[in-house]
C-alpha cells in the first residue's frame, strides 16, 4: 500500500505540469464562474431594489395628500446629475465668492455667469442690459477696417473701454491693459465714444416741455414744492494738469486739477441740462451766468409759470432749488 501510495505520488508528480493549452482552459473557466457569480449578485441587488421601491410606493398610496413616488424622484435626480456631468444639460457657474481675474476687465465683461450684473456695475456703473443697447446704437459710428497688419477693436470693447474710464476715473496708463490696447488707442477711443454719443443721443437730455413738463411740475407739487423744476449744482470732473494751458486756472479747492459741470436734475434723477466747459477754479455763479440755461431763462423761454407762494412767506415763480452758492434771483 506504502509502494502503491508512492507510485501515486510520482505519478501525480510528473504529470502535475500543466501545459499552456490547459492553463487558459481553467483560467476561462474560472473567470466564467465568477462572472456568473457576479450576474446573480448584481440581479439580487437590482431584486432588493425592486422590492424596496414597490414597498415604498405601497406606503405613499396609503397616506393622504398627492401620491409622491420617492424611488422615482431619487433616479431623476440621478439622471440629472449625470447629464450635467456629460454637458448634456447648461449649467450655470456658479456664484462668486472672489473676484475672478480671467485678463482683465473686458475678459471679465464678456464671461456669461450669474456675477455678470455684478461685474457691469461694479466696472460700468450700468447694467448689461444699458451697455449693450448702447453699443449697438455706436456701433455704425465707431467700425474700424480690416488693415494688414493687426485686426481692428470691435465697437463694444471701445464703448466698454470709454465707459470703464469714465466710471473709474482712472488713468490711461492704468487702464489700458485692462483692455489690451495701447495709450495711443485709448485715446482715440474716447473720442471717438464721445463724438458717437453726441451724435445719437442728442435729444436724450431734453428740458421738459408739453406734458412732460406738467409731469414734472405736478411730482413737485405733490411733494410740497409747487412750481419747481429740479436741482442744480456743479461737480469736479478731475482731469490730468494741462500741458498748454496755465495749471493754476484748473486747480480746484481741493488742490486737485479739474473740469467744472453744471448738471440740473428732475425728481427721478435725469439730467435736464449739462454744462461742461470751465476749469475748476471757476465760481458756481459765474458757471451759471454762462449757462445757456440763463440767457434762455432772460429771454423769457424758462420759468414762465404763474407766482406762486412759497413756505416763509416767501414769493416765486417756477424756480431750480441749489445751495447757498447760488443767490436768488426774483422774477
Amino acid at each position: 500500500m506504502a509502494r502503491l501510495g508512492a507510485m501515486d505520488d510520482d505519478d501525480l508528480y510528473i504529470g502535475g505540469k500543466l501545459t499552456t493549452t490547459e492553463r487558459t482552459a481553467v483560467a476561462a473557466v474560472v473567470t466564467a464562474v465568477l462572472f456568473r457569480c457576479q450576474m446573480e449578485r448584481t440581479a439580487g441587488r437590482m431584486k432588493a431594489q425592486i422590492r424596496m421601491r414597490r414597498r415604498k410606493v405601497t406606503q405613499c398610496t396609503s397616506l393622504d395628500g398627492p401620491v409622491l413616488d420617492t424611488a422615482a424622484i431619487c433616479y431623476a435626480v440621478i439622471h440629472v446629475c449625470c447629464a450635467l456631468g456629460c454637458g448634456a444639460l447648461p449649467r450655470a457657474t456658479p456664484r462668486w465668492w472672489m473676484k475672478r481675474r480671467t485678463g482683465g476687465a473686458w475678459e471679465d465683461l464678456r464671461e456669461c455667469d450669474d456675477a455678470t450684473e455684478d461685474y457691469f456695475r461694479d466696472k460700468l456703473r450700468m447694467s448689461p442690459r444699458v451697455f449693450w443697447e448702447i453699443a449697438e446704437a455706436l456701433s455704425s459710428l465707431l467700425q474700424r477696417c480690416v488693415t494688414f497688419y493687426r485686426e481692428p477693436l470691435q465697437p463694444d470693447q471701445i464703448v466698454a473701454y470709454a465707459l470703464y474710464r469714465w466710471a473709474s476715473g482712472a488713468t490711461y496708463e492704468s487702464n489700458t491693459c485692462n483692455f489690451d490696447i495701447d495709450r495711443a488707442s485709448s485715446l482715440v477711443a474716447v473720442r471717438d465714444v464721445t463724438a458717437a454719443l453726441l451724435t445719437v443721443y442728442r435729444d436724450k437730455i431734453p428740458w421738459p416741455a408739453g406734458v412732460c413738463k406738467s409731469v414734472v411740475l405736478r411730482a413737485f407739487d405733490g411733494k410740497g414744492f409747487p412750481n419747481y423744476h429740479g436741482c442744480i449744482n456743479c461737480t469736479h470732473i478731475y482731469i490730468d494738469k494741462p500741458t498748454n494751458a496755465p495749471g493754476k486756472d484748473y486747480y480746484d479747492r481741493k488742490r486737485r486739477f479739474s473740469i467744472i459741470a453744471q448738471v440740473i436734475v428732475d425728481l427721478d434723477l435725469r439730467a435736464l441740462d449739462v454744462f461742461a466747459s470751465y476749469p475748476g477754479s471757476c465760481h458756481n455763479v459765474r458757471i451759471i451766468h454762462l449757462f445757456s440755461l440763463w440767457a434762455r431763462a432772460e429771454a423769457g423761454k424758462l420759468f414762465t409759470g404763474p407766482p406762486v407762494m412759497l413756505p416763509f412767506g416767501v414769493q416765486m415763480n417756477d424756480y431750480l432749488l441749489g445751495h447757498n452758492g447760488y443767490y436768488r434771483r426774483n422774477g
